[in-house]
């Protein structure tokens, strides 16, 4: 990391990757990497603009059970686990992507899992997303 970088991110009072990495529960897993972390993030900006993203337990639960796609990305820091320990397991019953971040999952408004959707404006970016996440070692 550069030296402005850091100072950048000093100043503005953002915890770093590692920091936010000590509050993540022990359920988290596939943990994704601080690269597809960015890329994640990134990707989310993207279905934000163009109005493709759900957020909340109930509201990806009823996009889940209806068998929309996307990716679902997952809060590590979320605790108690019971609130969506069950998502994991509805997203391997449909062969969804999904990967835990060790960070709050990029949403101004505060929640512990969020869904992108796929969409015709970030597509290339989507299904690039899609082969990391998938591309995950699955937990045992």
């Amino acid at each position: 990391m550069t030296k402005i970088k850091a100072q950048a991110e000093a100043c503005s009072g953002e915890r770093s990757y590692q920091e936010l990495l000590v509050n993540q529960n022990p359920m988290v897993q596939p943990l994704a990497s601080r690269c597809l972390t960015w890329k994640l993030y990134k990707c989310i900006k993207k279905s934000v603009k163009q109005k493709q993203i759900r957020r909340g337990v109930k509201e990806v639960q009823k996009i889940v059970h209806k068998g929309e796609k996307g990716i679902m990305v997952l809060a590590g820091e979320t605790l108690p686990i019971e609130v969506y320990c069950h998502l994991p397991v509805m997203r391997e019953d449909r062969n969804l992507a999904y990967a835990d971040l060790g960070a709050a999952a990029g949403s101004k408004c505060p929640t512990c899992v969020i869904m992108v959707k796929p969409h015709e404006e970030y597509q290339e970016a989507y299904n690039k997303r899609v082969e990391e996440v998938q591309s995950l070692p699955l937990p045992l």
